[in-house]
C-alpha cells in the first residue's frame, strides 16, 4: 500500500475511534495484496469485472440465451426493450423511415423522442451499432451487463471515497450492490431502469463533491447524464442520494459548524437543480408525453406481509409484489454489524442505522410510496425504489468492515439479528426451495471467514506467515461465498421468472422470413405494409413494416382510443394496440400489403419460432385522401363497425337489427356470401360460425381488449348462427355482428382513391401531398392526431392539425392542391429553453469557483 494510503487510513482509523488501531496490523495484511493499480482504481475495475462474470454465470446455470437455448424475453424485456433497441439501431444506422422525432413503423405514426427519453437514452445504449441486426438479442444482453458491471464499479469507487478500507472488500460489496436481488428481479429484465443502479452511487459521489465544496461543474454534469439515460430511477436515485447526503452532513465530520453543512447541502441543492435544468430538453418532453399517454387504471398501494419483507433480503426469492432486497447473506450480516460495532464512531453507527431502518420503513407507507414514485402508484412492481435501499445497507455494510473485521461481540448480535431475520422469514410464500440450503452454506462460509481474519489479527506466536495467509484466505471465502450465493440466487430468479410470467420465444426464422417480406413489398409511402403477428410484441421494429402495433408506457390516449373504437385489440391496459386484419381498416389506414404466419411448430422457450409466411397485395387508397364532408361525431353506442363506417365515409356492413343470443347461441340474419365478423373486446373464449372453425378471442378487462375477427361467410340461407364457448362469463358489446359486403367496400376503396392525393411524399417526421385541383372539403392523413401535429394547405401558414374521426385532417377551401403536415414533440421549445438557462447557470457556477480558487491561492501566497 502506498505511504499516502495509509497516512489516510491512519487518521481515519484515529478518527472513528475505538479499536481501529489494534487491528490495523491485519487490515494491512489485506491490503497488501499489491498490484499494477492503485486501491481507488483495482477496486472498481474488480467489482466491474466480478459482476459482469457473476451475472453471465447466473445466465449460464439457468441454460438461458446466450449461454443456453432457453429465451430469456420474459414480459417486457422481449415485449418492449428488444423490440425498442432493434430500431434503435436500425435508427442509429440511417435504415427506418422515420427520426428522432416521429417513428412510422408503430402505430401508424407515433411521437418517438419521447420514448427514446423513455427507454432508450442511455450511453450505454449505444453500443447496440456495434452488433449485425440478427444479433440484437446479443447486443441488449451485452448492454445489460455492461450497465450491472458500471453499477458495481461505481459502488466499490463510492465505497473506497467514502473511507479507506480493503479495496477487495470494497470490490465484493460494489458486485453485491450491482447484483442485488432488485438487479436480478427487476433490473435485468427492465434493462433501462438499471441506469438507476449505476446512477445511485454516482450522484452520492457528487454529493460528497457538494459537501466537502469540490467538482461544482462536474457534478451536475453526472446529473444530467443520470436524468437522461432515464429520468424515473434517477428521480430515485437522486432521493437516495439526498438521504446519503443528510447523513453525511450529519456524521461525517463532527467538527463542523451548521453553516458549513447547510453551505454544503446548498451547493448540493444547485448542482442537482442545474443538472436537472441540463437534461429538461428531453426530460420535459417525456413528461409532457406522460400528460397524453393513455391512462392506466388508478393503483392503490397495499404494502406486502412483513414476513414477505423479510424473505426477500434471503437468496432465491422472485416477485414482482414484494421489494427484492438481497444482497447477499455475507454482505448482509456486516450491515447488521454496524449498530453493534465498538469501533465505529457511535455517530456515524447511529446515522446509517437510522437511515437503513427508516428508508425500509418507508417502503410500506403509501404516503412516502408515493414521495419515491413521484406521486403515482405505478401499475406493475410496487417496489421500484428498493435499490437505493440496497445500496444503503452495502454503505452500512462498508462504514462496519473498512477499518478491520467487526468484534466478536459485534459479529454475534450481527449474526443473531440475521437468524431472527430468517426464522420470521421462514413461513412467507416468497421463500423457495433453493434458498434456506444457499443462505445457510454461505452463512456458514462467511462466519469461517469471520473467524480467521480475527485469528489473523492476534499476535500469533507462529510468525508473521500466518498473520498474511488468513487474512488472504478469510478474504477468499467471504468473496466465494457472496460471489457463490449470488449466482445461485440469480439461477433461480431465472428459472422462476419464466415459469411464473408471461414470455416470449427468442427471435428467430419466424421473425426473419416476416423481415424479408416486409422490405421485398415495402412502399412507403405509397402504402403501408403491416408484418401482422409475430410472436412477441411491437412486431413492426423488429420485422419493419408500418403497422397499429405499439407498445409504450408514452402510447398516446388518442391512438389507443381511435383504434380501439375501430375494432382493434390491445393489451397493457389500453397501451399495447396490436394488429387488426380487416379490409375496412387496412383501406382506412392505406395497408396495401399484409403479411400473415402460420406456425408450423408450437412456439417454445428453448427453440427458435418458425412459420410459414405469405404476403397479400390489395389495392388501398393512399395515405392521404379527401373527404367532401366532415362526419357525423361518433355516439355513445356506437358500435365499431360503425366508427369504421363514419371514417371510410360509406356504409359497407350490413348490421342485423334481430340478432339474438340464447345461451351460447347468437343468431341473426345478413346477406348471403358476405363475411360475418365479430366484435366482442372483452370476451374470453372461443365463436365458431356455423360450419366454420372456431375463432379464439382473449379479452380480459381491463389488460386486454380482443380484436375484431372474422368468422366465414353468410350461407346462402341467410342465416347466420355463432356458437359461443366461453372461458368466463359471457360480456358482449350492444351490436356484436357485422356482415361485410365485399362490393361495397371495393366501391368505396375506388372513390377515395380516385378523389386522395395523386402523390405522397414523407419525410422523417413530415408529410406532404398532391391533391387534384378543386379538392374541397377535408384532407385526411391517416395518423392518429396526437398531440405535436401542424398542417397547412398550399401556401397557408402551419397550424395545430385538425381532427377527423380521430386521425390528422386538414380543411380544404378548393384553391389549395397541396397539403402538408409535420410533427414536432410538444415540449421541445420549452426543454431547450430551460436547457439554456441550466447551461448558462453551469457556466456561471465555473467562473465562480475559479475566481474562488483565485482568491484562495493569492491569499495563501
Amino acid at each position: 500500500m502506498p505511504p499516502a494510503a495509509e497516512t489516510v487510513l491512519d487518521e481515519v482509523d484515529g478518527e472513528e475511534g475505538g479499536g481501529g488501531t489494534r487491528r490495523r496490523s491485519g487490515l494491512r495484511s489485506v491490503l497488501r495484496l499489491r498490484g499494477p493499480l492503485a486501491p481507488a482504481a483495482a477496486a472498481p475495475l474488480a467489482a466491474s469485472l466480478l459482476s459482469a462474470a457473476l451475472f453471465c454465470l447466473a445466465t449460464a446455470l439457468s441454460r438461458t440465451y446466450p449461454f443456453g437455448p432457453v429465451t430469456r424475453n420474459v414480459v417486457d424485456l422481449g415485449q418492449q426493450y428488444l423490440p425498442y433497441h432493434a430500431y434503435w439501431r436500425a435508427l442509429l444506422l440511417g435504415e427506418t423511415h422515420g427520426d428522432a422525432f416521429l417513428n412510422w413503423n408503430s402505430g401508424f405514426g407515433s411521437p418517438f423522442l419521447g420514448d427514446i427519453g423513455t427507454y432508450l437514452s442511455s450511453p450505454f445504449d449505444l453500443l447496440v451499432v456495434l452488433f449485425p441486426a440478427d444479433r440484437i438479442e446479443l447486443a441488449l444482453y451485452v448492454v445489460t451487463a455492461v450497465k450491472i458491471s458500471a453499477a458495481g464499479g461505481a459502488a466499490a469507487l463510492l465505497l473506497l471515497r467514502l473511507r479507506p478500507g480493503p479495496w477487495p472488500v470494497a470490490a465484493a460489496l460494489g458486485t453485491a450492490y450491482a447484483l442485488c436481488g432488485w438487479t436480478l428481479n427487476l433490473g435485468a429484465t427492465v434493462p433501462m431502469w438499471l441506469d438507476g443502479l449505476v446512477a445511485f452511487p454516482l450522484l452520492c459521489l457528487v454529493g460528497e463533491w457538494a459537501r466537502t465544496g469540490r467538482r461544482p461543474v462536474l457534478g451536475p454534469v453526472v446529473v444530467a447524464l443520470a436524468w437522461i439515460a432515464n429520468f424515473y430511477t434517477a428521480y430515485m436515485a437522486t432521493l437516495g442520494a439526498a438521504v446519503f447526503l443528510a447523513v453525511r452532513l450529519l456524521t461525517a465530520e463532527e467538527s463542523a459548524t451548521a453553516r458549513q453543512r447547510i453551505a454544503g447541502a446548498l451547493r448540493a441543492a444547485r448542482g442537482v437543480l442545474i443538472g436537472i435544468g441540463l437534461a429538461a430538453p428531453l426530460v420535459v418532453i417525456v413528461f409532457l408525453a406522460t400528460k397524453v399517454a393513455d391512462p392506466t387504471p388508478v393503483t392503490t398501494f397495499a404494502p406486502v406481509p412483513w414476513t414477505d419483507v423479510l424473505a426477500r433480503f434471503l437468496p432465491g426469492t422472485a416477485s414482482v409484489t414484494s421489494p427484492a432486497l438481497f444482497i447477499g447473506t455475507p454482505a448482509l450480516a456486516l450491515a447488521l454489524t454496524l449498530p453493534f460495532n465498538g469501533a465505529v464512531a457511535p455517530r456515524v453507527r447511529a446515522g446509517w442505522t437510522a437511515a437503513v431502518v427508516l428508508v425500509t420503513l418507508s417502503l410500506q407507507w403509501d404516503p412516502t410510496h408515493l414521495l419515491w414514485h413521484a406521486g403515482a402508484s405505478p401499475n406493475g412492481a410496487p417496489y421500484r425504489q428498493t435499490f437505493v435501499l440496497c445500496g444503503l445497507l452495502l454503505i452500512a455494510a462498508w462504514f462496519s468492515v473498512a477499518q478491520g473485521v467487526p468484534r466478536p461481540s459485534a459479529l454475534l448480535a450481527g449474526g443473531a439479528l440475521l437468524a431472527a431475520l430468517a426464522w420470521a422469514a421462514r413461513g412467507s410464500v416468497e421463500i423457495d426451495a433453493w434458498t434456506f440450503p444457499a443462505f445457510l452454506a454461505a452463512a456458514a462460509v462467511a462466519l469461517v471467514a469471520a473467524l480467521l481474519a480475527w485469528q489473523g489479527t492476534r499476535p500469533n506466536p507462529a510468525g508473521a506467515l500466518s498473520a498474511r495467509v488468513l487474512p488472504v484466505l478469510a478474504l477468499a471465502l467471504f468473496v466465494g461465498a457472496q460471489a457463490g450465493e449470488t449466482a445461485v440466487a440469480g439461477k433461480r430468479i431465472e428459472e422462476q421468472q419464466r415459469s411464473e410470467v408471461a414470455w416470449s420465444p427468442r427471435i428467430g426464422p419466424w421473425h426473419t422470413a416476416a423481415a424479408r417480406e416486409a422490405a421485398r413489398v415495402d412502399a412507403w409511402p405509397r402504402y403501408r405494409t403491416d408484418p401482422g403477428e409475430v410472436p412477441g410484441g411491437n412486431d413492426v421494429l423488429i420485422v419493419g413494416g408500418q403497422g397499429a402495433e405499439v407498445y409504450s408506457s408514452l402510447t398516446a390516449e388518442v391512438t389507443s382510443s381511435t383504434l380501439s373504437a375501430l375494432g382493434f385489440g390491445s393489451y397493457a391496459k389500453g397501451r399495447h394496440p396490436v394488429t387488426l386484419d380487416n379490409p375496412v381498416t387496412d383501406a382506412l389506414f392505406s395497408i396495401g400489403a399484409r403479411i400473415r404466419s402460420e406456425p408450423t411448430e408450437p412456439v417454445r422457450q428453448d427453440a427458435l419460432p418458425r412459420a410459414t409466411v405469405t404476403v397479400t397485395t390489395t389495392p388501398v387508397p393512399p395515405l392521404v385522401t379527401v373527404r367532401p364532408r366532415a362526419a357525423r361525431a361518433p355516439r355513445p353506442g356506437d358500435s365499431a363497425f360503425v366508427r369504421q363506417e363514419l371514417l371510410l365515409g360509406s356504409s359497407v356492413y350490413e348490421l342485423p337489427r334481430d340478432t339474438r343470443r340464447t345461451g351460447r347461441t347468437l343468431t341473426a340474419r345478413c346477406p348471403a356470401g358476405s363475411d360475418v365478423w365479430f366484435w366482442a373486446p372483452e370476451y374470453k373464449g372461443s365463436a365458431a360460425l356455423a360450419g366454420e372453425g372456431a375463432v379464439e378471442f382473449e379479452g380480459k378487462p381491463p389488460a386486454v381488449r380482443a380484436p375484431m375477427r372474422a368468422l366465414g361467410t353468410v350461407p346462402a340461407s341467410g342465416e347466420v348462427r355463432i356458437d359461443l364457448l366461453p372461458k368466463a362469463g359471457i360480456r358482449l358489446p350492444g351490436q356484436p355482428v357485422g356482415c361485410l359486403d365485399r362490393a361495397r367496400l371495393d366501391a368505396a376503396v375506388r372513390q377515395l382513391t380516385a378523389t386522395g392525393a395523386t402523390r405522397v411524399s414523407a419525410g422523417g417526421h413530415s408529410v406532404s401531398a398532391e391533391l387534384p385541383p378543386g379538392s374541397t372539403g377535408v384532407a385526411v392523413l391517416a395518423v392518429p392526431r396526437v398531440s405535436g401535429w401542424r398542417c397547412a394547405a398550399g401556401a397557408a401558414e402551419a397550424a395545430p392539425a385538425r381532427a377527423y374521426q380521430g386521425l390528422v385532417a386538414v380543411p380544404l377551401d378548393g384553391r389549395a392542391t397541396t397539403v402538408g403536415c409535420s410533427f414536432r414533440p410538444p415540449g421541445l421549445r420549452l426543454g431547450g429553453a430551460v436547457g439554456g438557462g441550466a447551461l448558462l447557470a453551469l457556466a456561471a457556477t465555473a467562473l465562480l469557483h475559479r475566481r474562488s480558487q483565485r482568491r484562495t491561492l493569492r491569499a495563501r501566497t
